[in-house]
């Protein structure tokens, strides 16, 4: 009426079972630790720390035109300027501060479909 397991069964069941415990322990341990973390995490700011408004009023975007400042050149022809004697190329404010536009009859992007420049 009734069978036996075999060993084999049996240790299959064993390691299923202790496989099924051995993720169990490690979600609790990395709760905790997670759990430990956070605790030493500083606190969220107060009301009082969160950054306010300058007396000056709100800051807004500025938009303008730039253009890029000349890349310093070699003394010589034969010589070239490694990155650390060309430094930083930085940009500066454009003296025409008109937004550019689409030349008028073009088609406004490449491949658009546009008839283009006629």
């Amino acid at each position: 009426m009734y069978t036996a397991a075999t060993g084999t069964e049996v240790f299959g069941y064993v390691v299923v079972l202790l496989a099924g415990v051995v993720c169990v322990a490690g979600l609790l341990w990395a709760f905790r630790f997670g759990f430990q973390v956070r605790s030493r995490e500083p606190a969220p700011p107060r009301p009082d720390e969160q950054p306010r408004v300058p007396p000056s009023g709100p800051v807004h975007e500025v938009r303008e035109m730039r253009e890029p400042q000349e890349v310093p050149r070699a003394a010589d022809d034969s010589e070239r300027l490694t990155p650390y004697q060309v430094g930083n190329v930085r940009s500066r404010r454009a003296d025409d501060q008109r937004r550019p536009r689409w030349s008028p009859g073009s088609s406004g992007s490449f491949g658009g479909g546009g008839g283009g420049r006629t």
